[in-house]
């Protein structure tokens, strides 16, 4: 099951409210997203082997409990500290979220998700603080007992303070659920009962509150609505049913297990990180619950005994046949009210949402300006800040791509665009510099260097306009090609020399790696350490995390001057480093006022296309192996 890239760095660029509210979005589905392959593993454990369930078996079934309790909320706490923090942030978040699940009575996702990144943080600010002040030789006995201690802390603080936390949350919603029946307002009840089922307060809720008292009504007049009201599967069913006709297409393919899981199996945790991933859908259950209540209330609907596990077999079996019919209608206005607003919040997303799960910004169109026939595109720009690297990677990509229909691709700085460029690839972050020097240009804009759907777009289309027009390659000369660096097929050493690869670095920042880098340049004779503040500066106006784990930071335009020699680095951060959300393992720092590094950017893009080599050169345990891999590449 092929599931989203959520660590993938958005560069938002503004700082508004909305800007915010999508980086807080994207940072929590990168710790939802890889873990829903042990959301699904546990709903399947559930809807099988628990008594109620498919095929009862109460050894099996003692998996159930642990996994949810324990191993579910460690897992995000993990994802949440190592998307802050890398490897060691993953531990220590794990260490602090286990503070919070035994300090609370129910499943601590929430708390995961806020204490397993906040103690990432903190262990960020202290490797800060000791930064320089280690004696050498105890660099490992002290990260060791570093973590040790702040995670102790960390855990004795969750356990002692998330207890009342919850217990307070508890009885404001037991007080509104109370004031809602009391008032014959019971639709208004999803208000709260679907946010706090998203919080894995459902079976506190259910239990705690509408079982006892709906046991009292059924009592009296052999039924109760108020079972009805938690375990309904309708908005749960609407919301995943929106994500698989209208969400993105990374997510649409985990979406059809969790549908049976949810609707048959009655375990309905399997869709909240649907709605945590993107909170906004909580509307949809909101409406659906109130809707499928209004429905109920009007047809008096109700279930004789509680529906556990919430499926649409357990309401069957506890519903009296004279009221299938308010039951049923129930269910399926509830489903389908979730499933339009559902479909309304998520649908515009769903194109950028396929572009952000490689890379792309949900907050940028695939296209913008001018709209020109791709018949008529003859030369397509890759243009990046400098000119000097991630441009040329594209450009190396583009060319292979393009260049049989006649298409010339040529790369360069954002300030030097030709006036006969037909078309526009650009780093999101600079597409408003770009529309201010090409206006009536079509731009197209992309995020991740290799392999973005951008990428496919154009190529598709002009394949399509141009189809029956391929030709040969040409070259028409003009600006730096990826021609001229596919006719290599090696790294010189004299670009990369051996002692400019450092293997098993540690840093705790992408600051301090890209110090690291520049201290490569410098310690090669290629550039000075005004260059390296460029490359600091450079790195505050945009990403230069390439993807497959590896960043390439350059610097400014201004600093070129301060360029003795062409040159490249390669460091190796074995542990990862933080990278604006993502995990970066690979820095290639790269010093030249020329097009004299065009040959190793072009091998390097072909590199990061085939996962495989790249994995093979980010876990690279020699020089030798490192010039081998960059080398090995054929045009």
């Amino acid at each position: 099951m092929s599931l989203p890239d959520t660590t993938i760095h958005k560069n938002l660029q503004g700082h508004g409210a909305r800007a915010s509210v999508q980086r807080l979005g994207g940072f929590l589905a990168g710790m939802i997203m890889p873990n829903i392959g042990a959301f699904t593993a546990w709903g399947l454990l559930t809807a099988l082997f628990i008594e109620t369930g498919w095929a009862p078996n109460a050894t099996l079934a003692k998996l159930v409990n642990p996994i949810l309790t324990y191993l579910l909320p460690v897992l995000i706490g993990y994802t949440g500290g190592k998307i802050v923090n890398g490897t060691r942030g993953g531990v220590i978040g794990a260490i602090a979220t286990m503070g919070v699940i035994v300090g609370a009575d129910i499943t601590m996702f929430l708390g995961a998700m806020v204490i397993g990144p906040f103690a990432a943080w903190l262990l960020k600010q202290v490797d800060k603080l000791l930064d320089g002040r280690i004696h050498s030789g105890f660099e490992m006995l002290v990260d060791n007992f570093e973590i040790g201690i702040l995670g102790m802390a960390l855990a004795i603080i969750g356990h002692l303070g998330v207890e009342p936390i919850v217990s307070t949350l508890m009885g404001w919603l037991a007080a509104g659920v109370g004031f809602l029946m009391h008032h014959g307002l019971l639709p208004l009840a999803s208000l709260l009962v679907e946010p706090a089922k998203v919080l894995f307060l459902n079976n506190a809720v259910n239990h705690g509150i509408f079982t006892t008292l709906g046991i009292q009504e059924a009592h009296i007049t052999g039924r109760s609505i108020l079972f009805m009201v938690e375990s309904n599967p309708g908005p749960g069913l609407g919301l995943l049913l929106a994500y698989q006709f209208f969400g993105s297409r990374q997510i649409r393919q985990s979406t059809p297990g969790a549908i049976i899981i949810h609707l048959f199996g009655g375990i309905h945790e399997i869709f909240f990180p649907y709605v945590l991933m993107k909170p906004k859908a909580i509307l949809a259950t909101i409406a659906g619950g109130m809707s499928g209540l209004a429905i109920g209330v009007a047809f008096h609907a109700g279930l004789v005994a509680p529906a556990s596990p919430g499926s649409i077999i357990a309401w069957f079996l506890m519903c009296q046949p004279e009221h299938y019919l308010a039951m049923i209608a129930d269910f399926l206005v509830a489903t389908a009210v979730s499933f339009v607003v559902a479909m309304l919040l998520i649908r515009k997303d769903s194109t950028q949402d396929d572009i952000a799960g490689e890379g792309q910004n949900p907050t940028v169109p695939t296209t913008i300006g001018a709209q020109a026939p791709l018949t008529n595109i003859s030369k397509v720009v890759i243009a990046c800040d400098a000119g000097m690297g991630s441009s040329v990677m594209v450009a190396s990509t583009m060319k292979n791509r393009l260049s049989r229909y006649g298409v010339e691709v040529a790369h360069t700085a954002v300030d030097q665009i030709p006036s006969d460029t037909s078309l526009i690839l650009i780093q999101e972050g600079l597409v408003d510099r770009v529309r201010k020097r090409a206006p009536s240009v079509r731009i197209v804009p992309f995020t991740n260097y290799m392999n973005d759907p951008a990428f496919d777009r154009v190529e598709t289309e002009v394949r399509a306009a141009r189809g029956d027009a391929a030709t040969a390659p040409t070259d028409n000369g003009g600006l730096s090609r990826a021609s001229d660096a596919n006719s290599h097929t090696h790294v010189a050493t004299s670009v990369l020399p051996h002692d400019a690869i450092r293997l098993g670095q540690r840093a705790t920042s992408k600051e301090e790696a890209i110090t690291m880098a520049g201290q490569v340049l410098i310690d090669e004779g290629a550039a000075d350490d005004v260059y390296v503040k460029g490359m600091l500066a450079r790195e505050k106006q945009i990403s230069t995390y390439m993807g497959e784990g590896v960043a390439i930071p350059h610097g400014v335009d201004e600093v070129r001057d301060h360029i003795d020699k062409v040159t490249l680095g390669f460091l190796q951060f074995p542990e990862g480093v933080e990278w604006d959300g993502n995990i970066c393992t690979v820095v290639i720092p790269i010093a030249s006022s020329s097009d004299e590094h065009l040959e190793i950017m072009a091998a390097l893009a072909r590199i990061l296309s085939n996962p495989e080599t790249a994995r093979q050169l980010r876990e690279a345990t020699c020089t030798d192996e490192v010039l081998n891999l960059l080398g090995s590449q054929q045009a």
